[in-house]
């Protein structure tokens, strides 16, 4: 059986390791576009906020590390046909065509940046950061620039926006919604991080959609329906879009561009998957699908797929929306329904606030949590927690309740461990579960 996998990043090489596990004898292909694999798209943050020291460091597997599991790495090799009449791929490798035929395909591509249609977007000094290449230009735009202006306010915003206050750049942010982090917080939780960025000086612009792009004598302006905003550079942190310009025309996709899959990621063409940001994420919350890229919905897609290779056994169980990160001295994270969405939802919900020191001893540490549910059934729908404490971890108890389908009750008598110095009495993801009177 020779398995073809294209896509060299977190879904694909997930996929390719799992495969060699399942299947022993099995030929396996990767194919991946640029001159390396494994690459972390988010290497930019963290090289600027020191958790690594270079592009050197920014790789979560090398080629060598996958074909000692006897696992063909084709790299430089960008996929142009697809063929699935006759399960066979054409493409480019060093401006020469190559065909590949295969038993099983694994499509796990992932996505793009610049795939909003702005004028101007393709500018030299709009920072990106999916491959090393683009990583390396972008350092050195903030070696050598001081103004950045940052377009979206979701969570790769926010981290950008701390990484440059930190290197002491002046930084504008521009968001089409009312309020940062929108998807994941509502506005109470997120409020002592919104007045924090302010405080440290980043200039807010809310409400506000860029529309063009112009490069003035080596500055940008982004022109907006209300105003234009000027600075050195710019970074796009909007949402990225399915890459999939080969794709078959046999194969179903959605109306964003996303490969429609069953819900053992199987698409609608017989031998052919798709994974990772390839494709829409079913809810763990309702029977409906969305586009969300998460490296943790790519990985555990990548596994899962390898189960149904042969035949369908193993179903995806989907997303509950999972994030979590520092910023600003703020550990944030946030799991499920927000209570602001949850008018698209069906359901009566009741929402808990719980504020308490991280530990017994630090009492300074305050924890502020908040947990929405069903107000009839006592469902968990969504979770979200703020704190100068490092509380991460605990979002992954409560994204395990919302796919376990607990209650609050059942939360409430959750066990956990205690230790004075390191936790309270009563754990917050234990307290968010008592319901009021």
């Amino acid at each position: 059986m020779h398995i073809v996998i294209v896509g060299g990043s977190f879904a694909g090489v997930t996929a390719a390791l799992t495969a060699r596990k399942k299947f022993e004898k099995a030929t396996i292909t990767l194919l991946e576009k640029e001159g390396n694999i494994g690459f972390v798209p988010g290497a930019l943050h963290g090289i600027l906020n020191g958790t690594i020291k270079n592009v050197k460091e920014a790789y979560f597997i090398t080629v060598e590390e996958v074909e000692k599991r006897n696992i063909q790495v084709q790299l430089d090799s960008t996929v142009e046909n697809m063929d699935t009449s006759n399960q066979q791929l054409t493409y480019r490798k060093l401006d020469k065509l190559a065909v590949i035929s295969y038993d099983k395909l694994i499509l796990a591509t992932g996505s793009v940046q610049n795939s909003y249609r702005i004028e101007g977007i393709e500018s030299d000094r709009i920072l990106k950061y999916k491959t090393m290449e683009k990583t390396k230009a972008a350092l050195e735009l903030v070696k050598t620039n001081q103004d950045f202006t940052i377009v979206g306010g979701g969570q790769i915003g926010i981290e950008m926006a701390d990484c440059l206050i930190n290197q002491k750049k002046h930084v504008q942010l521009i968001e089409s919604m009312n309020g940062i982090l929108v998807k994941y917080f509502d506005p109470e939780m997120i409020a002592p991080l919104l007045k924090e960025m302010e405080n440290q000086g980043v200039i807010l612009h809310f409400n506000e959609t860029v529309k063009a792009i112009q490069e003035v004598e080596e500055r940008l302006i982004l022109k907006t329906q209300n105003s234009k905003v000027e600075s050195d550079c710019a970074v796009f942190a909007l949402s990225v879009k399915p890459s999939i310009p080969y794709l078959d025309t046999k194969v179903r996709c959605h109306e964003d561009g996303a490969i429609f899959v069953d819900e053992y990621l199987k698409t609608s063409v017989d031998n052919v998957f798709a994974i990772g940001d390839s494709i829409q994420m079913p809810s763990s919350l309702s029977k409906d699908t969305f586009y969300i890229s998460l490296a943790n919905n790519a990985v555990r897609t990548g596994v899962v797929v390898v189960d149904n290779l042969i035949k369908p056994q193993t179903k995806f169980i989907g997303t509950a929306r999972t994030i979590g990160t520092k910023v600003f001295g703020y550990y944030i994270a946030s799991v499920g329904m927000t209570e602001t969405e949850s008018i698209f939802f069906d359901e009566e919900i009741a929402v808990n606030h719980v504020t308490q020191p991280a530990s017994l001893f630090h009492k300074q540490d305050l924890i502020h949590g908040k947990l929405i549910y069903n107000a009839v059934s006592g469902k968990i729908l969504g979770a979200q927690l703020i704190s100068k404490a490092d509380i991460l971890e605990k979002i992954n108890t409560l994204s395990l309740s919302i796919q376990m389908g607990m209650t609050v009750t059942e939360l409430a008598q959750k066990d956990y461990f205690f230790h004075a110095s390191w936790t309270a009495v009563y754990d917050i993801t234990n307290q968010l579960g008592l319901m009021k009177d």
